[in-house]
């Protein structure tokens, strides 16, 4: 299994090389990530403009690694056409810092670059972790590895795209796995003025778009609902009801995939 690792956090977060060395045991891993963070930045692409790619030493015995001088979306590209050119059977975006719930999918760099899998027929994740700082790991790298297993071995249908958020615990704390769907919401809605008292008749202004987890609505069945109780959050993209069949393979083998993730 050849196994495509990206992010949006830049290829010197701690995340990506989590996932990368978990899924590791599964497959073959090639990581192609964006040489700085580039949160938010959703499907945007470099076009028309050379992209420089450089090879870097890895982190992990075994695992090539890229470093790109462009989007999330644009090392995803780069990396199927030429950086992989033996084919990809399963791109893997994350570890993200944060959570990828709501509306904020269509925004999400992590997402969006799992997307691009999607799009060209490869199975695709994209794993968070709901804290900023210093979040556990550990639990969505063996959830991850986990689902390319089930990949890997044909239980789940090839060209599957899931959006996976991992609570901030420890694995032991984790109580299951949701099925779950998109909340209706944002928790990039916070936009405050910088320097408020300034004059308010100037016209330069500066505003910060904040994220604000306060505003999470949590309702039965959506990706925030299943964070708050502490559950891991798997969600079908895209989320229309053409993807009804895959819900039901999955919430049927979702308890199978962890009773084998805790008894590892």
């Amino acid at each position: 299994m050849k196994i495509l690792v990206t992010n949006d956090d830049g290829i010197d977060s701690p995340g990506i090389w989590a996932l990368a060395d978990a899924l590791r045991e599964v497959g073959t891993v090639v990581v192609a990530a964006p040489h700085q963070e580039q949160s938010g930045v959703g499907s945007s692409i470099h076009l028309r403009r050379p992209i420089q790619v450089n090879e870097v030493k890895s982190r992990l015995s075994g695992v090539t690694a890229y470093s790109v001088e462009g989007t999330p979306v644009d090392s995803v590209i780069i990396a199927t056409k030429f950086l992989c050119d033996d084919g990809i059977d399963l791109v893997a975006a994350g570890i993200n810092n944060g959570p990828n719930i709501g509306n904020d999918v269509f925004v999400s760099g992590t997402v969006n670059a799992a997307f691009q899998g999607y799009l060209r027929g490869i199975s695709s994740l994209a794993v968070s972790v709901a804290a900023y700082d210093d979040p556990h790991l550990e639990p969505a790298a063996k959830i991850a590895a986990q689902l390319a297993i089930s990949i890997k071995n044909g239980e789940l249908p090839p060209g599957i795209f899931l959006n996976v958020n991992s609570p901030d615990l420890p694995l032991e704390k984790i109580r299951g796995i949701e099925i779950t769907k998109l909340s209706n919401q944002s928790c990039c809605e916070n936009i405050l003025r910088d320097n408020p008292d300034s004059n308010q008749n100037s016209k330069v202004a500066f505003y910060r778009i904040l994220r604000n987890k306060n505003s999470w609505q949590k309702i039965p069945g959506s990706d925030v609902w299943a964070l708050e109780r502490n559950n891991f959050s798997f969600t079908l993209l895209p989320d229309h009801c053409e993807i009804n069949s895959l819900r039901s393979c999955l919430k049927c083998l979702a308890p199978a995939i962890y009773d084998r993730l805790r008894k590892q």
